[in-house]
């Protein structure tokens, strides 16, 4: 079973290695969605609560990201390179298996990792 919950947060960052308009300070409203997969515990019905996973969300990703210069923590933070800072910190201090994160900078414009 696959259970996800995404999140928003505004920041903003500029891309030190790029070449063009992204290379100066800009900001998005990035949408940051986390899947966990693995088997329905008996006992719950559940494979992680939601509450659990909002609550890792919001303390991993919106308190330590939304109105911040993404800069000051990610040295080049394009959006593949958020999804790693994401995945190391679940991989240090998230319950469960990770399927995938998403990071979305825009409507259309989306990196994701997959197990």
């Amino acid at each position: 079973m696959l259970v996800s919950k995404k999140v928003g947060f505004d920041a903003a960052h500029r891309l030190p290695r790029y070449v063009g308009k992204c290379a100066l300070t800009h900001g998005h409203h990035f949408v940051c969605e986390l899947a966990v997969e693995g088997p329905v515990n008996p006992a719950t019905g559940m494979v992680i609560d939601f509450s659990n996973l909002k609550k890792w969300l919001q303390e991993n990703v919106v308190d330590q990201f939304d109105h911040t210069l993404l800069n000051d923590k990610i040295e080049n933070p394009t959006a593949e390179n958020i999804v790693d800072y994401i995945r190391i910190k679940w991989q240090i201090s998230g319950d469960g298996r990770l399927a995938y994160i998403r990071i979305w900078e825009t409507e259309d414009s989306m990196a994701e990792w997959r197990a």
